[in-house]
């Protein structure tokens, strides 16, 4: 046995015993000839002291060692004289007298200290690079277990309501789900390409055609997306449910019970709802801007489009005339500078806007904007009133297309949330964003209609909606769990009658034989009595990341990519052999 005890295990209970530690150097200290050192592993720091009046030999040995040297230290427990004790170490109160020291490995000298303070000033690009080195630090290491029990507590939940958890496969084929699919070449079948899965998706729907009545897993995901703040590059892990035999509101349930139990044990924040808000899609866009608010402040968005449509101000006028509207956002008591106005209207900009009128209510009750004159005193006062605006207010404006404006206006609410601190981070603003659209024009090709959403989800109203109201009127039984502006998960109820999904891909555009190329499985699966069945699949890396209140989700990965999608640890992706290629029927063009 290496070691008898752990460095964050020994107290006063400890003293006169004879120990064996082992770990990193993490601090070392010569005092005048007695040598100390801060000996840590994964669960903490202990104090281990060299007296050369106890043993030369091994006070010699110690002089040698430096930072990250692995050890071994044989010693007597004794308790630290009461003006040495350090409160802020859990092994404090007592310290090593080291007998007998064995060096275990040496270590160059380290790119940056391992240290929360130091390691901060590294910078994210050599820590990746050193991402083992940086794994050391008690932050990450706390992360992780965290993260692990957090999983663990998903795994309990579902097995002790019955649900089983199967793998599926990992090699499976391209579908159209919305991001871009990780390609894998075949060598066996030149020309044909495996997928990465984006989602066990069409796996755990057969599930429930195979009866397997409740399913679960913790899913590895792959989608070909650009990085951000709350979205790992290329690879995330959800968990993956579905079940049989139920309606919307039975997912509503189990799902609300298990994030309640989570943010209750894995954090510090307060629930503001219970059970959870639901609120339908178009309303969450018309008050927040967002189909994924943040609920944790009340900065509400207003429809003023009747008060200025026949206003003397054309942009107004305009936008209402060509079809579009005008909204209102009041922020309560917002002394901004002309450099937060003009910051916030970059960021409306940057979502499509135009531009972004404002109003200010001045301590005297006057108004301050190069709008008002157009809109005449009886408009402005009417917007005032309407928006309940008072003295020290502010009143931002959108004008153009509905969406634009949600967008946009959208953007401006969560900036102005940040800035005046009213994202209070102790509470949890759980909802259920409800009812979306079934369809919306494509992303990628102008004027084409496509889904919203998951292709898969069941039409509200069914056959006859699909065949009688226009196609961006139709709901689909399909909704977000969002929490504190992030979305959480995505779920539906699934189109499980071959003829419906006909239709619905019909109206996307797609023939029977497209439907059949790209889903034959499923559609044939259908036609052996396929169950209504429903489920969700919640991001855990993105629910971890908001419930500790991570910077970026990069955080809470053992070895994630960087900001560019990059390993640089492993430097990867990196470039291949012509062996390789030429096995794979591939050639690199430029």
């Amino acid at each position: 046995m290496l070691r008898t005890h752990t460095c964050g295990q020994l107290s006063k209970e400890n003293v006169g015993e004879q120990v064996t530690l082992t770990g990193w150097v993490h601090r070392r200290r010569d005092h005048g000839g007695v040598i100390f050192i801060d000996l840590r592993d994964k669960y903490g720091l202990t104090q281990i002291k060299f007296d050369p009046e106890h043993s030369k030999e091994v006070h010699q040995i110690a002089d040698t060692v430096r930072s990250e040297w692995v050890l071994q230290a044989i010693g007597e427990v004794v308790a630290r004289p009461d003006d040495m004790i350090n409160k802020n170490l859990d092994t404090g109160e007592v310290e090593i007298v080291v007998t007998k020291l064995n060096i275990l490995n040496k270590s160059k000298t380290p790119p940056f200290e391992i240290g929360e303070e130091k390691t901060a000033e590294a910078g994210e690009h050599i820590r990746l690079k050193y991402r083992y080195l940086d794994l050391r630090r008690e932050k990450i290491q706390k992360l992780l277990q965290q993260k692990d029990e957090f999983i663990k507590d998903m795994r309990a939940f579902f097995h002790a309501r019955d649900f089983q958890e199967v793998q599926t496969p990992i090699l499976a084929n391209s579908s159209p789900e919305g991001a871009r699919d990780w390609l894998i070449p075949s060598r066996l079948y030149p020309g044909k390409f495996y997928a990465l899965p984006q989602a066990p998706q069409q796996f755990k729907q057969l599930l429930m055609v195979g009866g397997v009545d409740k399913y679960f897993q913790i899913a590895p995901s792959f989608r070909d997306e650009d990085p951000r703040m709350d979205r790992h590059f290329g690879e995330f892990y959800q968990l993956d449910m579905e079940m049989s035999f139920v309606e919307q509101e039975d997912i509503f349930e189990i799902l609300e019970e298990l994030w309640i139990e989570l943010t209750k044990k894995h954090s510090n924040k307060e629930i503001i709802d219970e059970p959870f808000p639901r609120i339908p899609w178009r309303d969450a866009m018309n008050k927040y801007g967002s189909d994924k608010p943040d609920l944790r402040f009340d900065l509400e968005i207003k429809d003023v489009s009747d008060i200025v449509a026949d206003s003397g101000f054309g942009v107004f006028a305009g936008a209402i005339k060509d079809g579009g509207v005008v909204h209102a956002l009041k922020v309560d008591d917002a002394q901004f500078s002309r450099k937060n106005i003009d910051d916030l209207t970059e960021l409306a900009i940057e979502r499509g806007a135009k531009g972004l009128a404002y109003i200010i209510v001045k301590e005297d009750g006057s108004l301050q904007s190069p709008i008002v004159k157009f809109l005449g005193d009886d408009v402005s006062d009417n917007i005032i009133k309407s928006v309940n605006a008072t003295a020290g207010d502010i009143i931002f404006f959108g004008a153009d297309k509905w969406r634009t404006v949600c967008e946009a206006l959208g953007v401006v609410r969560s900036k102005c949330g940040e800035m005046l601190d009213l994202k209070d981070d102790t509470k949890a603003a759980w909802a259920w964003i409800v009812d979306f659209p079934m369809y919306d024009y494509s992303e990628i090709e102008e004027g084409k209609i496509d889904f919203s959403h998951n292709p898969f989800s069941m039409p509200q109203g069914g056959m006859e909606a699909l065949e009688n109201e226009e196609p961006f009127d139709i709901i689909a039984y399909q909704f977000d769990l969002v929490l504190n502006g992030f979305e959480i998960s995505s779920g539906a109820i699934r189109n499980h009658e071959p003829e419906l999904m006909y239709k619905a891909f019909e109206i996307a555009g797609y023939s029977r034989e497209d439907v059949d190329r790209e889903f034959g499985h499923m559609i044939e699966a259908f036609k052996y009595g396929a169950p209504p069945h429903g489920g969700s699949a919640p991001g855990i890396d993105r629910a971890f990341m908001v419930l500790k209140d991570c910077n970026s989700i990069r955080d809470i990965y053992a070895f994630p990519k960087d900001g560019q999608g990059r390993d640089v640890m492993l430097d990867s992706p990196s470039e291949v052999s012509q062996t390789q290629l030429d096995e794979l029927g591939l050639k690199i063009v430029d």
